[in-house]
């Protein structure tokens, strides 16, 4: 019988990396975040408990992970600064602060112009069809179409709740007819969590200047 070889080797601990990984998904382990790296003999490595650097997010927790998911149904290799001009320009000429769009779209689609959520809002700043046509943006997953009609809605709503940027922010989440029924920020888990979180979002930008 002879020696296996290095080819052998590898290939068997490759398949051994498989049956690892498919028992990590498949038992308690299914609930935690699966790792993967390759090395430098180009075998793949799988674990839940990452003890190394190089080890890179493969899979992420289902349960943990649900709101991306259901937020953002394309995946996007996201560059904000991509959109630094666009914002700005969007933003100087409805007159609106950049901070809170980028805030806003932090927030909405997290820079990804192909995320589209469970209620079939689309772009960067998640703009619904009706929103959208009544804003006449012809194509919501066309950046420039997208930011220009959200920053114009994001204008409308400040004017209308006088410059008031919570509540401003909470009619962006819940609707105008939502925030006027209840007087202020409808009482929503949803849209509360929401607003602190494009608040925080835009105190960030602010003080980082970016």
């Amino acid at each position: 019988m002879y020696p296996p070889t290095s080819a052998y080797v590898t290939r068997l601990i490759l398949c051994l990396s498989v049956v690892i990984f498919c028992v990590l998904i498949t038992s308690g382990s299914a609930k935690a975040d699966i790792y993967r790296y390759v090395d430098e003999e180009d075998i793949v490595h799988f674990t839940d408990a990452p003890t190394d650097k190089r080890f890179k997010i493969f899979m992420r927790d289902l349960k943990k992970d649900k709101e991306l998911r259901t937020k953002l149904k394309f995946a996007s290799s996201v560059n904000p600064a991509e959109f630094e001009q666009l914002i700005t320009t969007c933003s100087t000429k409805y007159g609106v602060n950049p901070s809170l769009v980028k805030a806003v779209i932090h927030a909405e689609s997290g820079y990804n112009p192909n995320a589209v959520s469970s209620k079939g809002a689309s772009g960067l700043m998640q703009l619904m069809p009706a929103t959208a046509k009544s804003l006449k943006v012809a194509d919501r997953f066309n950046p420039k179409d997208n930011v220009e009609g959200g920053v114009k809605y994001l204008r409308f709503l400040l004017d209308t709740f006088r410059g008031d940027v919570s509540l401003a922010v909470a009619a962006y989440n819940a609707g105008l007819s939502k925030v006027a029924k209840y007087g202020g920020i409808p009482p929503y888990n949803e849209t509360r969590t929401y607003v602190n979180r494009v608040l925080s979002y835009m105190k960030t930008y602010q003080e980082s200047g970016i």
